[in-house]
């Protein structure tokens, strides 16, 4: 009997290829399938969708330690390294694309700024099912274990039945114990959002600089929410769509009287 091919699975974040989550997304994909590594060769947290345009990009393969499996830094942002292993690295399509593990979390309004969803979004467009996940703890060294066997539940199941053309999953991870856990819940995106400021602040030289500060506000009480969710230690799923079209507003906006 022929032995049933494993299937490829892409891994990239936008922490760095040293950051903890990263390299426990990794031993958990190689456990499932054939694993190959392509992340930015630094920090690039809050990049969104950006893609490099006006500078030249560079890949390199990385070693970390004696892997079976491949890996490559570039020094690009998150979606550069899911388009350069799509397009240049890899000889045949993903059948998955995992981002992350973040340190810090990427539900409600952050999904829009994240560059761990951003690449699992890059992976949507070109067909390429595909899952971000965030742990709600910002530490360098923060603890992923508890989360370990969500994470490969979520996998499996992804790889087992598949996505919808279009639909990526935003999994966030609560900071608790594996006994504070309380399992997954299938979640819309709350309508929460951030209050932000700038603090200004004057260089020794006399020139001013700003730091972007503010606070995160949750206006949105449904138990249905991630921000519900993870309030309440369940791991929260959400699945999210790149078509940012309002369809419900397309009735309305026919009504206008638009001057030909």
């Amino acid at each position: 009997m022929k032995e049933k091919k494993r299937p490829l699975i892409l891994v990239t974040n936008d922490d760095g290829i040293t950051a903890k989550g990263i390299r426990t997304l990794i031993n958990i994909a190689s456990q499932l399938g054939d694993v190959v590594v392509v992340a930015p060769d630094k920090p690039q947290s809050a990049m969104g969708h950006a893609i490099t345009i006006n500078d030249t990009l560079y890949v390199k393969e990385f070693k970390l330690h004696d892997y079976d499996h491949k890996e490559y830094t570039t020094s690009g942002t998150p979606v550069d390294c899911v388009k350069m292993a799509s397009h240049e690295i890899l000889e045949r399509k993903p059948d998955l694309c995992v981002s992350g593990i973040n340190h810090g979390s990427n539900s409600a309004i952050n999904v829009i700024y994240s560059g761990t969803m951003s690449a699992a979004m890059e992976a949507g467009i070109e067909g390429i099912p595909a899952i971000g996940f965030s742990l709600c703890d910002y530490n360098a060294d923060a603890d992923f274990e508890p989360a370990r066997p969500y994470v490969e539940s979520i996998i499996k199941q992804v790889l087992e039945n598949g996505m919808a053309k279009g639909v990526l999953l935003n999994v966030n991870i609560p900071k608790a114990t594996a006994e504070e856990l309380k399992g997954i819940k299938i979640c819309r995106q709350a309508n929460a959002y951030w209050v932000e400021e700038f603090d200004k602040r004057t260089n020794p030289y006399g020139k001013d600089y700003y730091w972007l500060t503010g606070k995160f506000v949750n206006d949105d009480k449904g138990e249905d929410t991630d921000e519900w969710a993870l309030e309440h230690n369940y791991i929260s799923v959400v699945p999210t769509q790149f078509d940012l079209t309002a369809h419900h507003y397309i009735k309305e906006l026919n009504t206008w009287a638009f001057e030909s």
